[in-house]
């Protein structure tokens, strides 16, 4: 391969990615976190947050307060720091400051909603527990290495944080819509993925759009490649459209509400619509399945849509709408350029260099795993589809947990503008502790996760079953198999049921099965000794 072949490969292999991401995550995950991003920002008064953190404010107070008032705060590790040091010079104590430092970029709203959505809730929990563990955990270290020069801080500054603030009931129930949104559109529930009712609209050749696609941007499912459907190319025409129009409404929002603000909020309701339903293309018809995901962010679009309208005054809308698009403009592009930047990597990385590093959880992987989130720093939310990247690489979840908490504090220009606010040592202790806690956390998270493992894999017509991952009526369609045989390589089970049949099947008619089907049986042939029919022992052997 030449290496301008090379090079177009390496791009279409980013534009693939950059449209599975936006057609598959965006809209029911990110955008309705922007959202309550926003809703957090002009909605919650910041007298109610930070008037609890004044040094002088008992520990069991301050603290959390700290890591609250990060968590409303979907910002990276440099852009943090300058509220650090508005925080920290204004009054705030060096350990809740400190607290607020590391908890904002590890785990805000933003973070924690994307890392649930992209890579699964247990991951985002562990985020969210051990990085408010740690957070607090090295805030109050700080604060007792440095006691002495902490109590030379100004004193008298506390009265600043002495103010009251209160969240009016109506902006609360606003914000908790939101977020009830945000659950209907990605928690995966029977009662949310069955299907209540379906229309059929007379759209011919939908099928063959849906295969053109498939070639048009190609995938490897067992690298995390999700391809595009129809309706994900739909919903990402829309995301354009939405971005055109609130450039022209949501930017001068605070001149008033004109025509583009308007069709911006409808566009924004019926793409969110669009993204909730399942979507059946056949040859003569397009199959539109009601399913309870659309229903319900049916009835919270109508509930918000009536509060926006009836509830909140014209400057919190204003104020609400301006946070968001601020969010948006902030992180969005970085996060396409991200995502397209991944793409490309994961054609360069062989998988296995990252099992060789870190498929394994061990204290050196975790290392591993902290030293890749120096290197590979990037803006927020960019290391969650990095993450994702380097888990289908054979990444073992323990140093992909490490990564994911030490990527967003340490970079070399947040270390070098952190250290003028507070100095270098107490810069580069905060970092030697942060290293030191990621390493842990992922090495901890790690020893629970083998602990949960199972050593059984099961194959069915129906329905597959890996370590973490299952598969039922998934969409966009993915090959199943492609990543239970990449789940197999990486964790080496005991043992592998197979259905018999499927076996007699592949001795007779082996052409008759995808690639990727072969692959799987031909791995497991190769690596396991049959010791029951459709029972396979791993043979330490090969």
């Amino acid at each position: 391969m030449d290496i301008l072949s090379f090079s177009l490969h390496l791009v279409l292999s980013g534009v693939g990615n950059l449209a599975s991401y936006l057609a598959a995550h965006v809209l029911l995950c990110l955008l309705p976190a922007f959202f309550i991003a926003g809703a957090m920002t002009a909605l919650i008064p910041k007298e109610t947050i930070t008037r609890f953190l004044g040094r002088e404010r008992p520990k069991y107070i301050s603290y959390p307060a700290a890591a609250l008032a990060g968590s409303v705060l979907a910002v990276c590790s440099c852009t943090i720091v300058p509220l650090f040091a508005g925080i920290y010079k204004k009054g705030a104590g060096l350990g809740p400051a400190i607290t607020f430092l590391f908890f904002a970029p590890a785990a805000n709203i933003l973070a924690l909603i994307y890392t649930g959505g992209i890579i699964g809730v247990d991951l985002a929990l562990a985020r969210l527990l051990l990085s408010l563990a740690f957070g607090i955990g090295i805030g109050l270290i700080m604060a007792l290495i440095f006691r002495q020069s902490d109590k030379e801080h100004d004193e008298t500054t506390d009265v600043l944080f002495a103010s009251q603030g209160k969240m009016q009931t109506t902006s609360l129930i606003f914000l908790l819509l939101l977020i009830a949104m945000l659950l209907a559109g990605t928690l995966k529930i029977s009662l949310l993925s069955d299907v209540y009712a379906s229309v059929s609209l007379p759209v011919s050749h939908s099928d063959e759009l849906q295969i053109f696609l498939h070639n048009l941007i190609p995938f490897d499912p067992a690298r995390g490649g999700e391809g595009v459907s129809a309706q994900g190319a739909l919903l990402i025409l829309l995301l354009s459209l939405i971005g055109i129009t609130a450039w022209k409404g949501i930017e001068s929002v605070f001149d008033g509400f004109n025509y583009w603000t308007w069709t911006t909020l409808l566009l924004l309701a019926f793409t969110l619509l669009i993204a909730a339903v399942s979507v059946t293309p056949q040859h003569d018809e397009l199959i539109i399945h009601i399913n309870g995901r659309s229903l319900g962010v049916l009835v919270a679009l109508l509930i918000s849509g009536w509060l926006l309208k009836n509830r909140l005054t014209t400057e919190q809308v204003q104020n609400l709408l301006w946070e968001s698009w601020k969010f948006v403009k902030q992180i969005f592009p970085l996060l396409v350029i991200g995502v397209f930047l991944v793409g490309m990597i994961r054609e360069l990385i062989k998988p296995e260099w990252i099992e060789a590093l870190a498929g394994k959880n061990s204290l050196t992987g975790n290392m591993a795993g902290v030293v890749f989130g120096i290197v590979m720093y990037f803006p927020t939310l960019v290391e969650v589809p990095i993450a994702q990247m380097f888990l289908n690489l054979g990444m073992h979840r323990g140093p992909l947990l490490a990564y994911l908490m030490a990527d967003p504090e340490l970079s070399l220009q947040s270390i070098l503008i952190t250290a003028t606010i507070i100095g270098y040592l107490k810069t580069w202790t905060y970092v030697a502790w942060v290293a030191l806690f990621s390493t842990l956390a992922g090495y901890l998270y790690g020893i629970w996760i083998d602990g949960t493992m199972p050593q059984f894999y099961v194959w069915t017509d129906r329905k597959a079953a890996s370590a973490y991952l299952f598969f039922d009526n998934v969409h966009p369609p993915f090959d199943a198999k492609a990543r239970v045989l990449a789940d197999i390589q990486r964790v080496q089970p005991k043992f592998i049921v197979i259905r018999k049949k499927r076996l007699q099947q592949y001795a007779t008619d082996a052409a008759s099965f995808t690639p990727s089907q072969r692959a799987f049986y031909d791995y497991v042939l190769a690596h396991y000794q049959q010791v029951q029919p459709g029972l396979f022992k791993l043979n330490k052997a090969k």
